[in-house]
């Protein structure tokens, strides 16, 4: 195990703070996790651990789980270092460095009959951290992110996707690339839309899908609602002419597991 950092301005709690900004992540293929059950997943996920920092005054070593007991990877810091390194509050005295992956379209294992989740943008990391949790809830195949400099690894999706980025399959990629990939795949294309589309409900999602989301300020492209299958709409009751771009793709996706029975 190494010696215990008591310093902020050791090199190893400088070098995990650089990956907080989005270049030093892409320079160093490497990104930060915090929390033990965050942690844990991204091992049953197969992704690479580095070095590992923990707060021997919020966790005992005996409680890290073994498979990341590796004594060359241990870093015991003091809780004043701990807390300049932690975003969150709740990591369970835990923070680990993992390498990053490519996530490319080629790579999706498809089911039999796959329903995929896809976003032509993410305005904000929170809402594609929410939207992994809803996918992961579902079980959907894949989510789909039409946006080839999207950061995975951004500590806010990672945080409220409470660990779900590393439970699905996910890949970034042109708009007009996914849909070549669906088409190539036999997979039916919904968006969701605001004219000329029908009722949600109305469709019938028991054939391999793909349901499509825009963002909350300008909504889906014309690239997308030109090759659907169909336009869907979520009917509103009340004032406003739109949800929140998770909760909207939590009632379509639940919709179309409901009519495969939630299998």
């Amino acid at each position: 195990m190494h010696f215990r950092i008591t310093s902020t301005q050791n090199p190893k709690v400088k070098s995990l703070l650089a990956l907080e900004k989005p270049r030093e992540r892409r320079k160093q293929q490497l990104f930060i996790i915090e929390g033990k059950k965050e942690i844990s997943m991204a091992i049953e996920a197969g992704y690479k651990i580095g070095n590992l920092f923990f707060c021997d005054e919020l966790i005992d070593v005996a409680d890290i789980p073994a498979q990341l007991k590796d004594e060359k990877l241990l870093i015991p810091v003091s809780k004043e270092v701990f807390d300049k390194m932690a975003v969150r509050e709740g990591t369970g005295g835990m923070i680990a460095v993992a390498e990053m992956r490519v996530h490319e379209l080629n790579q999706i294992q498809l089911s039999k009959n796959p329903l995929i989740l896809i976003l032509e943008g993410v305005e904000k990391p929170g809402n594609l951290g929410a939207i992994l949790r809803t996918a992961d809830a579902a079980k959907v195949d894949a989510v789909i992110i039409c946006d080839t400099q999207t950061d995975f690894y951004n500590p806010n999706v990672i945080r409220s996707s409470l660990g779900c980025v590393f439970t699905k399959q996910v890949a970034a990629a042109t708009s007009e690339e996914t849909i070549a990939w669906l088409r190539k795949n036999n997979i039916a294309i919904y968006c969701t839309y605001l004219q000329a589309s029908q009722p949600y409900h109305t469709i019938d999602y028991q054939k391999p899908s793909a349901i499509v989301m825009g963002t909350e300020a300008t909504g889906l492209t014309d690239v997308w609602v030109k090759q659907a299958n169909a336009n869907i709409i979520i009917p509103m009751l009340g004032k406003i002419d739109s949800m929140n771009v998770s909760t909207a793709a939590a009632v379509v996706v639940f919709e179309a597991r409901r009519q495969r029975g939630f299998n």
